[in-house]
């Protein structure tokens, strides 16, 4: 059998900046980097020193005083959530209709990308300027 019996991609032409191929990369490292930042999360919460009975605002306050906490839990909620953004992406790219006059795919994906943004902007804007003085 030689290579002109196989078809072409689907997709029909390449791509200039080959951008499934880095969100298909992409998945694959944040998919590892993530098993370990949420596990080390998980024993650290939930498992050591008295387990999740000890948990509260000053234990998250005394957590965030220091850079390292910080940027472990803005690393594993970007992480997460740009992962999971990308794979609803890639669902959605498969799955929604995409028949000439309905843009149901273009409005799932701008809500996608709207409610991403939003928890990002949020959950960064709770890591950086968390008041410990308040509890």
């Amino acid at each position: 059998m030689s290579l002109e019996t196989f078809s072409a991609p689907r997709s029909g032409a390449k791509s200039r900046t080959n951008f499934e191929m880095l969100s298909w990369l992409f998945m694959r490292i944040s998919g590892v980097v993530l098993v370990f930042l949420v596990l080390g999360h998980l024993l650290i919460m939930n498992i050591l020193d008295g387990g999740v009975q000890r948990i509260n605002f000053g234990f998250v306050a005394g957590r965030w005083a220091s850079p390292f906490w910080q940027i472990w839990d803005l690393l594993q909620l970007w992480l997460a959530i740009i992962h999971g953004t990308n794979g609803l992406r890639t669902i959605i790219a498969d799955y929604a209709p995409q028949k000439p006059g309905r843009q149901v795919r273009f409005w799932l994906q701008t809500v996608l990308m709207i409610s991403a943004v939003f928890v990002l902007f949020a959950g960064t804007l709770v890591i950086f300027t968390f008041d410990p003085t308040i509890g």
